[in-house]
């Protein structure tokens, strides 16, 4: 294994590491204004999410960065011609964040209510926009003999890509709803509970018509595994496993399945792409790869070594912060507690 296949493997468990772990802040985001029925209930669910969202966001901070220093034609091609879907998942993590964060600095029912409105849109755009994204890099892309982006951000929206992004919005409302039903207790976990089993059918249904379709649009479903298949197979059983454990009300198994079915749902992206990380749409000669985009050899080599010694701290910190905060947060414990 050489030295950019370990760097394409890492960036993609950077991916796959956000996907999970921002998929469920994502999904409690856009739940907001459906499953809180008050100002109690909508503390509840922020305070579920309040001491990880921000660590979460880190993955792809990471991941952003080892693109840039492993593979510079591919981060500068992507960010040239993703520019302004990357401003605007840019743009709704800023407004989120000051929701998050400020929400209660002001005791106003207008601002709660504008709080409440930007972790919303903060939530459901950058969804939407990471699964067109990734829905497009799959499809291919129009890049020319130079390496550049020869499209546009229209371009970018065709209606393969936007089933992408509903695709992304259910699986992440999905995973969390079943997220707080670990998380909740009582009435609310009840309705999120429910809410979780209503979103099956209709994740299903996209998801199927999703792969379906994928196999017209793009050259990497069906056909990689150890037998050709296998991992969208397995992707399929894991989000059915979801529903049967959804059903069981065993909330600890359900929250797995749904994670695993983002985890390998983003492998077999990456899977499929390898070793391309950008396919080119005009010309599969002009296709970005994992030699033709990346660093040099010593630039690799210092990067891993600088990875092994500072990951696994990063790991053991963001374990230890969900180990700390693992009790279920409830609307006993929030009234007691004016302040957040």
């Amino acid at each position: 294994m050489d030295l950019q296949t370990i760097w394409y493997i890492l960036i993609a468990v950077l991916f796959i590491g956000y996907f999970f772990l921002e998929g469920f802040d994502f999904g409690v985001g856009i739940l907001l204004p459906f499953v809180g029925r008050d100002d109690t209930d909508r503390r509840v669910l922020i305070n579920t999410i309040g001491p990880f969202w921000d660590a979460n966001e880190v993955w792809v901070l990471t991941a952003g960065g080892a693109m840039f220093a492993a593979f510079p034609h591919w981060y500068a091609t992507m960010f040239s011609g993703f520019y302004l879907a990357l401003l605007l998942i840019l743009v709704g993590l800023i407004v989120r964040a000051v929701g998050l964060e400020f929400r209660a600095k002001i005791d106003n029912v207008r601002w709660r209510h504008l709080a409440d409105a930007g972790i919303f849109w903060g939530s459901l755009i950058p969804t939407l926009i990471w699964g067109v994204g990734i829905t497009n890099l799959v499809r291919g892309v129009p890049i020319g003999p130079d390496k550049n982006f020869m499209g546009n951000l229209f371009g970018l929206l065709n209606p393969y890509s936007l089933l992408g992004g509903i695709v992304a919005i259910v699986m992440f409302a999905l995973h969390g709803a079943v997220f707080l039903s670990l998380r909740t207790a009582g009435d609310l976990q009840q309705r999120v509970r429910k809410v979780a089993r209503g979103l099956w059918l209709p994740g299903a249904i996209v998801m199927l018509l999703f792969a379906i379709w994928g196999r017209f649009e793009t050259d990497l479903f069906y056909g990689f595994g150890v037998v050709p298949g296998t991992l969208p197979f397995i992707t399929a059983l894991a989000f059915i496993a979801a529903y049967v454990f959804m059903r069981m009300q065993n909330d600890g198994w359900a929250f797995a399945a749904t994670g695993f079915t983002i985890v390998t749902a983003t492998v077999v992206a990456f899977q499929g792409l390898y070793p391309r990380v950008m396919p080119s749409s005009l010309n599969h000669q002009y296709d970005l790869t994992i030699y033709n985009a990346s660093s040099s050899s010593l630039t690799l080599t210092i990067m891993l070594v600088v990875a092994l010694c500072f990951v696994p701290i990063v790991l053991v910190y963001q374990g230890w912060t969900y180990w700390i905060f693992r009790k279920r947060v409830t609307r006993e414990r929030i009234e007691g507690n004016k302040t957040h």
